[in-house]
Parts: C-alpha cells; sequence; structure tokens
C-alpha cells in the first residue's frame, strides 16, 4: 500500500484531540446565516490558533469551526464521513445518475445522519462566491480543488480557505481527509478514519491476489474517431494512485513520464504506444465502441493489455466510473465493484 506524507501544521500548543465525532443537520434554511439548526463541528479538543501551510499560503484558523463549507469536488464527503453535515457544497456535475446533484453515497450518507441536502454551489461556470458567502462559514474546506490564486484570495474574504498541499487536483484521498480534518479541528477523528478505509480496502484486494505483480494505466479522453493519440493520467492523478492501494502496481512508462512533468496526465502519439509495453492492465472510460476501436487500431492493438483484452471499461459518467477517483465515501462505495472487474483484467493478463 502506498504511503503518504503527513501533513505539515503547526499548531499553537500541542492539540489534545479526543475522538468525539459528531452529526447535525442543515435545517430547511437551506444553511443561511441565521438558521437555528446550522451543521456545526464538534469541539474535539484542539488547540488554537491552528495554521496550515499550503500551496497557495498559509491559513489560520482561530476558533473551533461551527458552520463548514466546501468547494469544489469531494470536500464535503470528509465533514459528512466525520458526521457533521456543511452548510454549502458543490453540486455533483460528472457522475449525478438522477440530477440532483448529489452523488449516491452522498445521499445515503445524508440519510444516514439524518440531514437535509445543504446549500448546493452550483459551479458549472466556476465556483459561485456570493452562494459560498451566503452560507456565512467559518472554514471553507478545498483539499482536492483546483483553486487559482484569485479564487484563494477572494474566498478568504469569505472565511479561512484550506486548500491543496501541493498542486491542484493532484490532493491523495488520504490527504484529502488528513487536510480538511484538521482544518475542522478534528484531525485525530480524520487518521480514524484514513485507518478505518486502509483496514477496509487491504481486507478486500485480499480477496484478488492477481492484482499482485500486475500494472495498470488509465487512459483517458479517448476519441474513437482519431487515435493518432491518446492520454493517460500521471501518478500525479488520484486514479492513477488509487492502483497501489489495490495491490496493481505502476508500470515503469507511467511513473518515468510523470517523473518528468507536474501535470496530471499527459498525451502520448499512437506511434509510440509500444512504450507502454510493460502496462498488463488499461483502465479507460467509455463504451463497448471504446474497445473495439483500440482492438481494430493498427498501433494500439499491439499493446498487450489490449492484445489480451485486459481492459477495465467504466461507464464514464455513471457512479461507478466516478468513483475510480477514490473520495472518503466513495471509497466503500465502489471497491468491491472495482476491485471485480480488475481481476477479470487480471485473469485475462496472464
Amino acid at each position: 500500500m502506498r504511503s503518504y506524507r503527513p501533513l505539515a501544521v503547526a499548531v499553537a500548543a500541542a492539540a489534545a484531540l479526543t475522538l468525539a465525532a459528531c452529526g447535525s443537520t442543515a435545517d430547511g434554511a437551506e444553511g443561511s446565516a441565521d438558521a437555528d439548526d446550522a451543521a456545526t463541528t464538534a469541539d474535539s479538543g484542539a488547540e488554537y490558533p491552528i495554521t496550515i501551510e499550503h500551496a497557495l499560503g498559509t491559513t489560520v484558523i482561530e476558533s473551533q469551526p461551527e458552520r463548514v463549507a466546501t468547494v469544489n469536488w469531494a470536500n464535503h464527503e470528509v465533514p459528512l464521513a466525520l458526521g457533521v453535515v456543511p452548510v454549502g457544497m458543490a453540486a455533483a456535475n460528472f457522475g449525478d445518475d438522477d440530477g440532483d446533484g448529489l452523488l449516491p453515497w452522498v445521499e445515503e450518507k445524508l440519510e444516514e445522519l439524518g440531514g437535509e441536502a445543504p446549500v448546493l454551489f452550483d459551479e458549472t461556470d466556476g465556483i459561485d462566491f456570493e452562494a459560498v458567502g451566503d452560507t456565512a462559514p467559518d472554514v471553507i474546506l478545498a483539499a482536492y480543488s483546483g483553486l487559482t490564486q484569485e479564487d484563494y484570495d477572494t474566498l478568504s474574504e469569505i472565511a479561512p480557505v484550506v486548500p491543496y498541499p501541493e498542486a491542484p487536483w493532484a490532493t491523495p484521498w488520504r490527504e484529502i481527509i488528513e487536510v480538511n480534518a484538521t482544518a475542522m479541528g478534528m484531525a485525530a477523528e480524520g487518521e480514524e478514519l484514513v485507518a478505518s478505509l486502509e483496514t477496509e480496502i487491504a481486507e478486500a484486494a485480499a480477496a484478488y491476489p492477481q492484482l499482485e505483480g500486475r500494472s495498470a494505466m488509465f487512459l483517458t479522453h479517448v476519441d474513437t474517431t482519431d487515435l493518432s493519440e491518446v492520454s493517460f493520467y500521471t501518478t500525479h492523478d488520484t486514479r492513477a494512485l488509487f492502483f497501489e492501494d489495490l495491490g496493481l502496481s505502476t508500470p515503469e512508462s507511467i511513473a518515468t513520464a510523470s517523473a518528468e512533468t507536474d501535470q496530471f496526465a499527459l498525451t502520448q502519439s499512437a506511434e509510440q504506444a509500444d512504450a507502454f509495453n510493460d502496462v498488463d492492465i488499461i483502465v479507460t472510460y467509455g463504451g463497448d465502441e471504446l474497445v473495439t476501436a483500440l482492438e481494430a487500431d493498427p498501433l494500439l492493438s499491439q499493446m498487450p493489455a489490449v492484445e489480451n483484452g485486459a481492459i477495465v471499461n467504466l461507464p464514464g459518467e455513471s457512479p461507478l466510473g466516478t468513483a475510480a477517483n477514490p473520495t472518503p465515501l466513495s471509497i466503500s462505495w465502489i471497491l468491491d465493484d472495482y476491485l471485480a472487474l480488475l481481476g477479470e483484467a487480471a485473469d485475462a493478463s496472464q
């Protein structure tokens, strides 16, 4: 299992955190500033101020946040997993199978907590700063995000903001939990959540020993009408990193390409497809027509994974496809189904 780097957090005094996960719900006031039952976090014993250093600067959280808002993808899953309903969060704009702005694992968690949906921010055209401000948050979580410096500065006028530690859209699921939980004053609870998920993943992956020693890459944005080049996720993307959690390995071709860039995706000419001869399994988004196109292409069909039919073809806009990008709540939701598909591909690759 992939190790991860602990978050660099400076705390004014040593924090003595207790495991006191809490839950509260947003009421019919839709998270307005004067809502009586606003979503709150528990006083878990963290000592303040808490200072968090990140890629866009330094954020100081002076006191226990009571109203938590989140922006961009998946950040709301951390407070929800810890029993806290945010006052506002981004509406799902990908993989939402019923159009309600909530992915199924989020909807299930809200029902479990007995809370109504928070205010949903429409981020189709970027962050809705006015809507975020209207929820009057005490902290804004964005550990997994693509915030620009301008976005960060604008949000910081509303409340303390905690963005990604190193690079946009590159924060692994463990650090998503660690960073956001720390910002909520629930660092210890976050550590417990990480440990619980690690155990769950390890136990589920143990049922698929054929994954051990197999390498995998994630092809993305494949145009079946033009296969002159293909794109793939580097190890800076959480989808590619998740393979290692599941017992798979990173091909040397992907590791080398990733080491030479800070981008989460790269494009390669099909004429250089032999660079991927060390790939046992391909995971990608698309339908049967994509697999057919890969198998019919004179260059890409020579890739061992394509030749062997070792392809996991995820329906890109379904919850299953969405959850291949591991997040605190989606991991449990997808784990068994995803491992079963990878196991079939591993069998085909042998």
